[in-house]
């Protein structure tokens, strides 16, 4: 068994998306093979890239406001306590709307984190 604190992990940035942090919370380096935690923050105003991939993800908001935005472009509001699955293959993002940091626990398999070099 492995427990971690959020205070024992490095935020990193995301790439091409400024203010928005990534946490891997737990996966590959704690001995998980099968899934991985991460936490995202985005500051205000901040997005993550649209996108898709090949596999699913589920999404709790643990801080603040924002939305989802499918793969029709339309916005789905979120606040703490909001859950949300976006299926493989969907198109996606999400954006900070309020003016406070917007953060949320991202589940993928653990083929959706790139191995820690």
């Amino acid at each position: 068994m492995v427990v971690r604190r959020m205070e024992g992990t490095v935020p990193q940035e995301v790439a091409g998306c400024p203010g928005v942090t990534k946490r891997v919370v737990l996966g590959r380096a704690e001995g998980s093979e099968e899934i991985a935690l991460r936490y995202f923050a985005l500051a205000p105003g901040a997005e993550t890239p649209r996108h898709a991939h090949d596999f699913p993800h589920l999404v709790k908001v643990e801080v603040g406001r924002g939305v989802a935005v499918d793969e029709d472009g339309h916005e789905v509001l979120l606040s703490p306590g909001d859950y949300v699955y976006v299926a493989s293959n969907e198109l996606h993002n999400f954006k900070n709307t309020g003016d406070t940091p917007f953060e949320f626990i991202c589940i993928v398999p653990a083929r959706g984190e790139p191995p820690v070099a």
